[in-house]
């Protein structure tokens, strides 16, 4: 027995990855590395943005700070590792390094799941009670929902990587994926999951189903309430607004939903691999366009900033010129 759990705990993993080592798989490779560079580079900008502008220090911005955030950290612990493995050929990921990947993924995505949630409530209370707003949704309100979100995540995270690495791992210990995900680990453990995975399940009903369903009840409100506007300039906003943030959260919940809510036998781990880059790193990606850089304040704090920054680098361009003269 002793034997056996040394066995679990000092092996490393393989990832089989999701690039096949021929020139289709470097041609991928270039584009997940020109998305994930895009993603880290719209989700910083946002995150500066708001910090640096006043104007953006709101309960909908501060909620899109913490997104960011979370992409941010979401499509770092995935993408650079399935790079490297990639580049060098190596395959494996150690026993602690698998386990420290499941729960930060466990951690942002749950996390993600509850702030999309809490902005769609922010939006169904900016829309549907504009004369509240400052009441129902304020600065204090919005972190304490930034802040039990992040619990929400974390808890549930420890709470499944425990469970994931104290299973044996008996025999072959590759996973097939590209990073270490709950379900494609349980397939390689000796022992019946069955009423684990259950309980992943009903884990998915709080994170996945409900939220999906505070969404799409919030913003079916506010479809309501733009239907009623008697402006149809506004209408035309709100439904283009609406209709992208759903777009997102229909790409995003859906991936989910499926990954971890229907049964093994329906889907393949290579559909469980392309929902999972939606997930990953679509979502990280698309996020900052969708939620932030298409809104006018957002683009007017970002002229702001570069007018700003412009302004400063021609003072120190003239400074320099007088100084030489």
């Amino acid at each position: 027995m002793r034997e056996e759990k040394n066995r679990t705990f000092d092996s490393n993993f393989i990832l089989l990855g999701l690039l096949d080592t021929n020139q289709y798989g470097l041609l991928f490779l270039t584009i997940i590395l020109i998305m994930f560079m895009v993603a880290i580079m719209g989700n910083t900008v946002l995150i500066l943005l708001i910090h640096l502008d006043i104007r953006l220090h709101t309960p909908m911005y501060i909620l899109l700070k913490h997104l960011s955030f979370t992409d941010i950290l979401n499509i770092t612990n995935i993408v650079p590792k399935m790079a490297i493995n990639y580049i060098s050929g190596r395959k494996s990921i150690t026993f602690a390094g698998c386990g420290f990947q499941v729960f930060l993924y466990s951690s942002f995505v749950g996390t993600e799941c509850l702030i999309l949630t809490a902005m769609s409530y922010d939006r169904y209370v900016a829309i549907c009670h504009p004369l509240r707003y400052l009441i129902l949704m304020n600065h204090q309100i919005s972190v304490i929902l930034a802040a039990g979100c992040w619990l929400g995540g974390i808890i549930n995270s420890i709470i499944h990587t425990i469970y994931v690495l104290l299973l044996p791992f008996c025999g072959t210990r590759v996973i097939d994926h590209f990073f270490c995900e709950i379900p494609a680990m349980l397939k390689l453990s000796c022992i019946d999951t069955s009423q684990y995975e259950r309980g992943v399940s009903v884990t998915a009903v709080f994170f996945l189903l409900i939220p999906v369903c505070i969404i799409l009840g919030s913003y079916g409100q506010i479809l309501r309430t733009v239907l009623h506007m008697k402006s149809l300039e506004a209408q035309k906003k709100a439904f283009s607004t609406c209709s992208s943030h759903l777009a997102v959260v229909a790409m995003y919940y859906g991936s989910c939903i499926f990954t971890y809510l229907t049964p093994k036998s329906y889907h393949t781990p290579g559909q469980d691999k392309v929902l999972a880059i939606s997930y990953t790193i679509l979502a990280p990606m698309l996020n900052p366009v969708i939620y932030s850089l298409r809104n006018k304040d957002v683009l007017g704090a970002l002229k702001k900033v570069l007018d700003k920054a412009l302004r400063h680098r021609n003072e120190y361009f003239l400074k320099i010129r007088l100084n030489a003269h």
